[in-house]
């Protein structure tokens, strides 16, 4: 029987780019699927690899992407001032 390999849930955050309380939060609300081993957490590398991460190595996926750009876009329309007058400091 093949053994499968399992990760931390501070590994996952470190390959996924965010932080472990992130990852703790997506497994709490079931977007990833984990394992309880005692008190803590370990999500599959390949569960990992399947689901969160694209053959370019990106982490997100193109939804993230879009909603990512679209709070970009609506910060940079309501503070774009604010933020050049920042970036001047």
């Amino acid at each position: 029987m093949e053994e499968k390999e399992y990760i931390s849930l501070a590994e996952a955050a470190k390959i996924l780019g965010i932080s472990r309380i992130a990852v703790y939060k997506k497994v709490k609300k079931g977007t990833i699927k984990a394992i309880k081993i005692g008190r803590s957490f370990a999500i599959s590398k390949d569960y990992l690899k399947d689901n969160f991460i694209d053959v370019k190595g990106s982490p997100l996926k193109e939804e993230e992407k879009r909603g990512i750009e679209k709070a970009v876009d609506r910060t940079v329309s309501e503070y774009g001032e604010v933020l050049k007058r920042l970036g001047k400091e």
